[in-house]
């Protein structure tokens, strides 16, 4: 019972002090830019499904799973091209669950060598919280969780609107994008008494890709800024490509972890990649860490030919 409740503190401890939001963490945020920039759907030529799936804080109790699925495509009506995409999340952490499903729009208008892409999302949140699975476990002795009446008794689940906005830019050389989750602020009431308010998240990222003279390797260094104006994430991240196939890198995530990068563009369109997260907090006495694995599948689709045309994923 001790190690349960000191590896809950530490959960507590470590989202306090770095990052206080609920959205989820993904440390192979590079490969996945739409999972938070609305603007970053459609952005190439091809159309993209990516499944992302994160553990975190293995051996850990209650600590968290993560699943990301997206699909989104370029689109041209006219002389205007555009991008739409369909984003769902599925999040666990402790005894909340966290779902939600985007609808993706980005307008995109041609700049220097790159694209710029002004993208919003709607859609809903669904947050719940297991109310009936917090512990009688008392502090001190006029205080019990159990007995909280802000605590839900049982099971619980709520719905709220959820709007999100991005600006994003790419060419074949760098990338960069600030979005803004939740401007809404969804809130979300469970009964009478509860409820849980999801404040908004800025994120801000950023990529270049450094050509080496022998033109098979290429270093592509990457970070990811996220704030909720009170409190804040950084990672930065550096990967080398060889032969636009086979990458492998590091990653830091200020005050959290190390984080090593691995993957393959396999064939026809097909990648895979992976990421181990080894903790530099607290965390480390109770988890041996968290993992992740993404699969990104690119192709593109020509009305009125027989045959598909298919490609690599473009990677920043």
């Amino acid at each position: 019972m001790k190690k349960v409740l000191l590896s809950l503190m530490l959960l507590l401890i470590s989202i306090g002090s770095v990052y206080s939001q609920f959205d989820a963490q993904l440390s192979q945020y590079m490969f996945h830019n739409s999972a938070f920039n609305p603007a970053a759907a459609g952005d190439g030529d091809m159309i993209q499904i990516i499944g992302q799936h994160r553990i975190q804080w293995v051996g850990m109790p209650n600590a968290g799973q993560t699943t990301i699925f997206s699909i989104d495509s370029p689109l041209k009506i006219g002389n205007v091209n555009q991008g739409i995409g369909l984003k769902f999340v599925n999040d666990n952490a402790g005894l909340f669950t966290d779902q939600t499903a985007h609808l993706q729009y980005a307008f995109k208008k041609k700049l220097g060598t790159g694209v710029l892409s002004i993208g919003a999302d709607i859609g809903f949140v669904s947050l719940g919280f297991h109310g009936d699975s917090v512990r009688s476990i008392p502090i001190g002795d006029y205080y019990s969780f159990s007995t909280d009446p802000a605590i839900p008794k049982g099971s619980v689940v709520g719905m709220s609107l959820d709007i999100n906005l991005g600006l994003f830019y790419s060419s074949p050389k760098l990338y960069g994008g600030i979005s803004y989750l939740h401007l809404n602020n969804p809130t979300v009431k469970w009964g009478d008494t509860s409820e849980f308010k999801q404040y908004g998240t800025m994120y801000i990222t950023g990529g270049y890709n450094f050509v080496l003279p022998d033109a098979r390797y290429v270093i592509k260094p990457s970070t990811l800024i996220k704030t909720d104006f009170s409190s804040f994430q950084c990672d930065v991240s550096g990967r080398l490509e060889y032969n636009n196939k086979y990458w492998g890198g590091l990653s830091y995530r200020l005050q959290d972890a190390v984080v090593f990068l691995a993957g393959i563009n396999i064939a026809g369109g097909l990648s895979i990649g992976y990421s181990y997260d080894l903790p530099t907090s607290q965390i480390l006495s109770v988890s041996s860490g968290s993992h992740e694995f993404i699969l990104m599948y690119s192709f593109e689709y020509i009305l009125g030919k027989k045959n598909s045309k298919y490609k690599s994923i473009r990677i920043l």
